[in-house]
């Protein structure tokens, strides 16, 4: 069926929604008479007074439909509507001629050019409305269908553009799998011509390709193996995307070759397996090392031991027999090699007191450890310090928690000797408490001491590192013990304070429960 002659013809609508209509007599009274009749429709009305007129308004502008006079004089009606079926422009304008004559020749031929209707004189009003109305409609209806028409054009060549500027292959298939719409990237990736894959089932390009992948995994990658003319496969990624039309369900096929994606994770896993061999290796070198070096620490610090105690022997035997037979000099310098030998003596002590902290051995499992018990074991060994400072220690709500009870009793020994000897001018006032948040336990050790100023707060924590002089003994080993025995928990270990305001040393460890 041939297309609408109204669908087909230019717009006659103007941008206040009205429409023109073409009026031609030769008469004119028969003009006004017209005009009066159709001015009720509220429509733009053209008036022409022959046939060489109507023609000229005809190239010029769009009609919706023209009423035309059969009998003219010069150019009659139905040579005026011949003309006017032989341009373009105004070969599907709908045209109603209007006659006194009832000839069916006449009839014949009016209908023969192009005649959509007759009108015989004297026309009757409400018909010649009714008439005219029902084209003013038409108008109307085929503006707003070409409108929508080239707005579904216009997004069809959006959607191709989309379709062709995408990086992947994209296939358009019915419900069965049947190829309706590709890109020019599926031709190239999949090695057929665009022809030869509309006239295929995308079963042919991916294997195991099921519509039900695009209910179950909308918008979401598939891996499936990618099938080439030339018989090749290769690891595809697909994207299904169902789509719902008037003609039924379709499945948008986003499909991307990933050969080169596939070599890369495997390279990477190559790489991550040699490093983690690498790591496990270059670890064990290292624990080796660092046990070797740890025994050979200890070993020196223990056989050092015993020439020192003679260096000490001699040096204090010189110290009393000969003081004051040499001159001064000689018994400052006495004086000095006893000292060095007892700070060297501390020293040796503090090395071992470290290195059995930080020893952990395959055999040590950790237990449940009261932290009560562990501070009254502390403060047993600090007693007669606690008693000549005039100390006084509180705690409140100390939990059990699962370690070592002897590196715990050496950690709390070290703060709460730090917080004694560091102190003020008033006697020491220490806090001890806990907070357990999660799966931590968070001890506090709040004293009311010297203080630390901010910048030495990293420093205090290194080994043999002190900030006072020799008016504090100590071999600045203290906090690098403290710090080993909390790592040694899983834990770290930190200060906040402020000079001349006291210092509140904190060390978080897991909150776990031992396994039996």
């Amino acid at each position: 069926m041939s297309p609408s002659p109204v669908m087909e013809q230019e717009s006659a609508l103007l941008p206040d929604g009205k429409v023109k209509l073409l009026l031609v007599d030769d008469n004119p009274d028969n003009l006004v008479s017209l005009e009066a009749v159709l001015e009720s429709l509220n429509q733009e009305l053209i008036l022409a007074h022959s046939g060489a007129e109507a023609l000229r308004l005809v190239l010029e502008h769009d009609f919706a439909a023209v009423l035309l006079d059969v009998k003219m004089p010069d150019i009659d009606g139905l040579e005026t509507a011949e003309l006017m079926r032989s341009r373009k422009r105004s070969r599907l304008t709908p045209i109603i001629f209007m006659t006194g004559y009832r000839d069916e020749e006449q009839l014949f031929r009016g209908y023969d050019l192009g005649a959509v209707d007759y009108l015989f004189k004297p026309i009757v009003p409400q018909v010649l409305r009714s008439k005219v109305s029902v084209f003013v409609e038409l108008a109307r209806t085929a503006q707003v269908q070409r409108e929508q028409s080239a707005h579904l054009e216009k997004m069809e060549r959006k959607f191709r553009e989309l379709l062709e500027a995408t990086p992947d292959a994209m296939v358009i298939t019915r419900d069965d799998g049947q190829i309706v719409l590709v890109n020019s990237r599926a031709e190239s990736q999949f090695g057929y011509t665009r022809p030869a894959l509309l006239d295929r089932n995308i079963r042919g390009l991916v294997e195991g390709w099921s519509c039900h992948m695009a209910e179950e995994s909308p918008s979401r990658q598939v891996e499936c193996t990618g099938l080439r003319a030339d018989g090749g496969q290769f690891p595809a990624a697909v994207t299904f995307s169902p789509l719902q039309t008037e003609e039924g369900k379709l499945v948008i096929s986003a499909i991307r070759d990933i050969t080169e994606s596939k070599q890369y994770e495997e390279s990477i896993h190559r790489l991550n397996a040699e490093l983690e061999s690498r790591v496990v290796e270059r670890t064990a070198a290292l624990v080796r090392a660092n046990e070797q070096l740890t025994q050979f620490a200890y070993a020196a610090s223990h056989d050092l031991q015993e020439p020192l105690r003679m260096v000490i022997s001699f040096t204090q035997l010189l110290a009393e027999h000969y003081k004051g037979k040499l001159d001064p000099s000689a018994d400052r310098f006495i004086d000095y090699a006893v000292q060095g030998a007892f700070r060297m003596d501390e020293m040796l002590n503090a090395l071992r007191d470290y290195l059995q902290a930080a020893e952990t051995t395959e055999t040590d499992a950790p237990v449940e450890v009261d932290v009560n018990v562990v501070l009254k074991k502390a403060m047993l060994n600090l007693e007669s310090a606690i008693s000549s400072s005039g100390a006084s220690i509180e705690a409140f709500d100390l939990p059990v928690v699962v370690g070592y009870e002897g590196p715990l009793v050496q950690l709390f020994q070290n703060l709460l000797a730090n917080a004694i000897k560091y102190r003020s001018q008033a006697p020491p006032r220490i806090r001890i408490f806990c907070k357990r948040i999660d799966d931590e336990c968070t001890f506090s050790v709040e004293d009311n001491g010297l203080g630390i100023e901010p910048k030495y707060f990293s420093r205090i924590f290194g080994m043999f590192k002190r900030l006072h002089g020799k008016e504090y003994p100590g071999t600045g080993i203290g906090l690098t013990i403290c710090t080993k025995v909390v790592e040694r928990h899983g834990g770290r270990i930190w200060v906040e304070s402020e000079q001349g305001r006291g210092s509140t040393f904190r060390f978080a460890i897991p909150n776990r429960k031992a396994i039996g």
